[in-house]
């Protein structure tokens, strides 16, 4: 587990980008996190250092969105969801092939998504813009990228 916290809401968007540094395709990044928490900002940050240059908005309508960039990143909100068949309409295999898919409210239906995910807890902190984050890889290749991802959020990091 790695915790790390931010004080802004641009420190949010750097703190994605640096995970999506470390992301390669397929992988999925599960984000938990209260309502306003930072989740959107999250992928913000994530998608921009991917190259996606679209904005990038929450999905909570939609269900997913799809953004272009030097990998694809899936986008998707499962907030309405109450249990892990429910995901079915949204062609998930093929989303989960062909980029990197993050799930907001993804614990939901984390079983859906496969052994191998990141998943990124936001809670928010004392101040209003404040964060801690709670980073969980799970798999074996999480594992081997393990001090990678350690080093990319080095700034933000907290002690446990």
């Amino acid at each position: 587990m790695i915790a790390c916290s931010t004080a802004a809401v641009d420190e949010t968007k750097a703190l994605g980008g640096a995970v999506a540094a470390v992301v390669d395709t397929g992988d999925v990044v599960v984000l938990v996190g209260d309502l306003g928490a930072g989740k959107t900002a999250f992928v913000q940050g994530f998608a921009a250092t991917l190259g996606v240059t679209a904005p990038v908005t929450s999905p909570t309508f939609t269900l997913a969105n799809r953004y272009e960039g030097r990998l694809v990143v899936n986008h998707l909100d499962v907030y309405r969801f109450d249990c892990p068949e429910e995901v079915k309409d949204l062609a998930l295999p093929e989303l989960l092939d062909d980029g990197v898919t993050l799930v907001e409210w993804g614990d939901t239906i984390s079983s859906a998504l496969g052994a191998e995910q990141l998943s990124v807890t936001i809670r928010f902190g004392a101040g209003d813009n404040d964060r801690s984050f709670e980073l969980h890889g799970h798999g074996e290749s999480w594992h081997r990228r393990a001090d990678r991802l350690s080093a990319a959020l080095e700034p933000w990091t907290t002690p446990c």
